[in-house]
């Protein structure tokens, strides 16, 4: 099973893409997580071109619709969703209702060096994603004081965090376990690893 791990951050050293990668030890076994990269490359939504998006656009949706559950984390610019993720899931919604987004299992986490982890971008989130179609799960994990929030091994560095992030990560991959058992298809390679 295959979980797209998708940061809202484009900063090299970004909290959120760490926050990522430590799910890569947490998920359950068999199951790969690969980052998506190229965000920033993604050209600004027109409608005009939904029908024949842009090369970088077009790898963005290909890549959601080949993931079996879809896992965001995401920094808070000005109390909301950053612009480039945002647009990004502009493209992802389109067109609707037969989008990539549309029945596609997926998470919201979010770190900040605040005290209050993203909370308020991971609601917009996830009310982004229920729009566009997916099948979000109700929940959040903010990491606040994220620049003090990963050990040495880059793992969530707070036990009952990272226990919160595990109960996350496992209705995930279960919701999805499900749908693909629904449908009939092959959960794909196995393995805990970072694509």
């Amino acid at each position: 099973m295959r979980v797209l791990g998708i940061s809202g951050s484009l900063r090299e050293g970004s909290h959120n893409t760490r926050l990522l990668r430590a799910a890569s030890v947490e998920l359950p076994p068999g199951v790969t997580l690969e980052l998506f990269e190229g965000l920033e490359k993604v050209p600004a939504y027109n409608e005009d071109l939904e029908t024949d998006p842009p090369a970088a656009a077009r790898a963005l949706l290909d890549t959601i619709e080949h993931a079996d559950a879809l896992l965001f984390a995401t920094p808070e610019y000005n109390s909301s969703v950053p612009g480039a993720l945002k647009n990004a899931l502009d493209w992802a919604s389109r067109p609707f209702p037969d989008n990539v987004l549309k029945a596609k299992p997926a998470a919201v986490v979010g770190a900040s060096t605040g005290m209050f982890g993203a909370v308020w971008a991971q609601a917009e989130l996830r009310k982004v994603l229920s729009a566009g179609g997916a099948k979000v799960l109700d929940e959040e994990l903010p990491i606040g004081h994220a620049d003090q929030a990963f050990d040495d091994n880059g793992r969530v560095a707070a036990p009952e965090t990272a226990e919160r992030y595990r109960e996350i990560l496992n209705a995930l991959v279960a919701q999805a376990e499900q749908l693909r058992l629904a449908s009939g298809r092959d959960a794909g390679p196995v393995g805990n690893q970072v694509r």
